[in-house]
């Protein structure tokens, strides 16, 4: 069974990870990225104030809601809890591993566009958002497929396809890279770190993920808000100090990252032109694993978000891959290169790297600079990543089942998304990354036609805000949503918060 998971995987994979769909996902985030006039550079100063610096000087970023919608700096966490997973641990170990430390250029580079591939989902998310039953904000890549793309002449199959197509996809990705491969990655380094045996860990992940999600999106942005900025900070001390202690070997590093990335030197002594491909493929496909810009999934819990701009949103789908692959892979990349467990000559791992395995290098890495405490310390941090992880993902699954399904149904999903849960404990963990690979790649596909296709509307809806609260331009009237009806709701409001 599992040897023919495993070739119908690789089939597919192979697939829909190819040099075509790359293009597409590079092609999308540069398109963006000029139609908003670099973004993310030219507004660097203003999207760091309205994200990170909100949060100290704006109390409604941070104040809890009655309602069924979340605060802005919840969204910000729970979308971080699925970001800032185990791909920023083994997942960048594994990019090295392969395709050598040029593969971190390429991380970079996807990220960079990808800031804006995020900003574009996010904004487009509020721009289609719509309350459902329950009161509870609904947006997400299903909604602007099937009533922007769907609204283009001639496109209202199309639209309502691919809106399903997606929803199926999530849901299915909610399983791999949102479970299997992030409870596979915590089990094998607390397996390593404290020997306790697989299906006992699986177990207990089960209860404890079961007992979170039973409750919700608002008991998850509970337990996310005060997890998130914790396990941030603590992995972020911790590498920092491996890389300070080996501070002479980090200009190195830096060579290495961009010789291998230009191929000026191959991986493990292969061909050079196969190398800098190798090194490029592996960063951009463990780059997307990682910030998950082009997949549309963070988009389904920053639309839920009491936020009214939907350019406020989307600086903090900026600042999102910002902060996941920019600042926290680029420190893992540092601690694991500057270790000594990769050869940086050869871009191969070392004879202890090889022994060890790309999916426990991080541990090993603790392991040399702190002992056998720091083989506890990444346990402990890949299993508050990857808990967080799975938590975010659920409730990404949970809205494409509500899509497909309807609201009533969700507590079925719930209760099979706790189950696999114990699949992803004793599954082979190459196996869990490759079909992770997969549905991350089927979910990206029609997501990345929607942003292509609507790009217009996020370049339109980015220059009414610049020219309103950037330049002072109070003649315009603001965009809130394509939606007619929460465009009047959103400017009554609009219109009462002024008159308080």
């Amino acid at each position: 069974m599992l040897t023919t998971i495993t070739n119908v995987n690789n089939a597919i994979n192979g697939a829909v990870w190819g040099w075509p769909a790359l293009i597409l996902l590079g092609f999308v985030g540069i398109l963006t990225t000029c139609l908003t006039g670099f973004f993310q550079l030219t507004h660097f100063r203003f999207w760091m104030k309205h994200t990170i610096g909100a949060i100290l000087n704006e109390k409604h970023v941070m104040a809890h809601t009655e309602d069924r919608t979340i605060s802005q700096f919840q969204s910000l966490c729970t979308a971080l809890a699925a970001t800032v997973g185990t791909g920023n641990i083994v997942g960048v170990a594994g990019a090295i591993a392969t395709g050598g430390p040029g593969a971190v250029f390429w991380m970079w580079i996807i990220a960079f566009f990808g800031m804006m591939t995020n900003y574009s989902e996010n904004v487009l998310g509020i721009l289609y958002r719509r309350k459902n039953s329950d009161g509870e904000w609904c947006g997400g890549a299903m909604y602007y497929l099937k009533d922007g793309l769907g609204a283009k002449e001639g496109m209202k199959a199309i639209g309502t396809a691919l809106a399903i197509l997606f929803s199926c996809f999530c849901l299915l990705a909610s399983f791999g890279i949102g479970n299997m491969s992030q409870v596979n990655s915590m089990v094998k380094n607390i397996n390593h770190a404290f020997g306790l045996p697989n299906l006992v860990i699986g177990v207990f992940l089960f209860i404890a993920v079961g007992a979170v999600i039973v409750g919700g999106l608002k008991r998850i942005a509970t337990i996310t808000e005060m997890l998130v900025p914790f396990m941030v900070i603590l992995y972020l001390i911790g590498s920092l100090i491996i890389v300070f202690t080996h501070i002479t070997a980090v200009p190195a590093v830096i060579v290495s990252i961009f010789k291998g990335a230009f191929a000026m030197k191959a991986v493990g002594g292969g061909i050079v032109g196969s190398g800098i491909a190798l090194a490029m493929k592996m960063g951009m496909k463990r780059g997307v694993f990682s910030n998950e810009a082009g997949l549309g999934s963070s988009v389904m819990v920053h639309s839920s978000s009491n936020v009214r701009e939907p350019i406020r949103q989307g600086m903090w789908g900026i600042f999102e891959v910002f902060a996941d692959t920019i600042i926290v892979c680029t420190l893992t990349a540092l601690t694991l290169l500057s270790s000594g467990i990769v050869n940086l000559d050869t871009g191969a791992l070392t004879a202890e790297g090889e022994a060890v395995g790309s999916s426990a290098l991080m541990s090993y890495a603790y392991e040399l600079q702190f002992g056998k405490a720091g083989a506890a310390f990444i346990a402990v941090a890949i299993f508050l990543f990857a808990y967080s992880t799975v938590l975010g993902w659920s409730h990404y699954g949970a809205k494409a089942f509500e899509y497909l399904f309807g609201t009533k149904a969700i507590i079925g999903y719930r209760v099979v998304f706790s189950l696999i849960v114990l699949a992803g404990a004793v599954i082979e963990a190459q196996l869990a990354w490759d079909i992770s690979d997969t549905f991350n790649g089927l979910m990206m596909l029609p997501n990345l036609i929607g942003v292509l296709i609507l790009s217009p509307q996020v370049k339109a809806c980015t220059d009414n805000y610049v020219r309103r609260k950037i330049h002072g331009d109070t003649s315009i009237k603001p965009i809130y949503s394509m939606i007619p009806e929460v465009q009047a709701a959103q400017e009554k409001a609009q219109a009462a918060d002024a008159d308080d």
